[in-house]
């Protein structure tokens, strides 16, 4: 169990989660969405969504900086372990109650709003069980950690080499199996969490929008009522990718 938990199952994960991924992109592009319900709800929506999207971008950062950083690597620019754990506890606390709130706004929203309950599907359903246990049992590890310092629970001894070895393809079992119980379940939701991540709606943190930063605003009514000209600048920024003035349809008479 331990050889298939901590050294087949993670490989897995990866091959599905890209292989889900590129099979959603070139199969259901236009179900590549969080299909908003904001039209139907959205007082609720504007506190938990916030709550919950930056907590778990602060979890994420976290989760990185504790599994990818080595502890060497931190005790060598002078950060003492007593100071990491304080900072890594109180900050990941804040983060995952906050997301935890947040998903919990979320849920009630979903639950309680008749149009958005309408519209949530078993595959919803499926993906809420999962994040919340993820986020559970993530919050459940910074709690124990914080309540008991021993050093079984310092991940960065046990989990932390492990999922580091995972990239040189050469699984550090032993040291995952002297992780305390909670990290192991948090470990499993997690990879349960990424294995159903490309065919549910948290497809979309998958892609970036960095058009929409660029793009020409849209003006739905002009207050200047006087008539435009052929070849006059209009007001407003260019679309991306066309000329910046219109083509003058008496250039062309004009050479002949």
């Amino acid at each position: 169990m331990d050889v298939f938990l901590w050294a087949v199952l993670p490989y897995l994960t990866i091959a599905l989660l890209v292989g889900g991924l590129i099979w959603r992109y070139r199969y259901d592009q236009f179900g590549w969405t969080t299909r908003s319900s904001q039209l139907y709800e959205s007082r609720l929506l504007r506190i938990g969504s916030p709550l919950f999207h930056f907590g778990i971008l602060v979890v994420l950062i976290g989760h990185f900086m504790g599994l990818v950083i080595p502890q060497s690597w931190t005790d060598a620019i002078g950060v003492t372990e007593d100071s990491y754990h304080a900072v890594a506890l109180g900050l990941g606390g804040i983060a995952g109650f906050a997301t935890l709130v947040g998903i919990g706004i979320l849920i009630f929203r979903r639950r309680t709003t008749g149009p958005v309950f309408m519209a949530t599907t078993k595959n919803d359903k499926t993906m809420y069980v999962v994040l919340v246990a993820a986020i559970v049992t993530g919050l459940a590890t910074t709690i124990i950690s914080a309540v008991d310092p021993s050093p079984d629970q310092n991940y960065r001894e046990t989990v932390a080499p492990w999922f580091r070895s995972l990239f040189i393809l050469q699984p550090d079992i032993a040291a995952m199996t002297q992780a305390p119980f909670s990290f192991h379940l948090h470990t499993v939701c997690g990879m349960a969490l990424f294995i159903l991540w490309p065919f549910t709606r948290l497809v979309h943190a998958f892609t970036a929008p960095v058009q929409y930063l660029f793009r020409p605003y849209i003006v739905y009514r002009s207050r200047d009522h006087r008539p435009t000209t052929v070849g006059a600048t209009r007001r407003g920024w260019a679309p991306v990718g066309t000329p910046d003035r219109a083509p003058d349809p008496t250039a062309r008479r004009a050479r002949r």
